[in-house]
């Protein structure tokens, strides 16, 4: 088995959490076989004093499909 990841950022004007699972529910629209994240930063956007979006670097883990690999 191989494992391949992929770097995304999500965002949420809600908490980390949610910017995760953005970036999450984004990517499975178009990636296979996710096996998990590893949270490798976050950071937030301040207006007037105020925390405005959150954003989450992941790093997202997938199986690549042995089926589709050429010889």
């Amino acid at each position: 088995m191989v494992i391949k990841v992929l770097e995304l950022v999500g965002s949420s004007r809600e908490s980390w959490q949610q910017a995760a699972e953005n970036a999450v529910r984004e990517a499975a629209r178009t990636v296979d076989h996710i096996t998990g994240i590893e949270v490798a930063n976050m950071t937030a956007d301040v207006q007037d004093g105020q925390i405005s979006g959150f954003s989450a670097n992941i790093k997202l883990a997938f199986a690549v499909d042995d089926n589709r690999r050429h010889p």
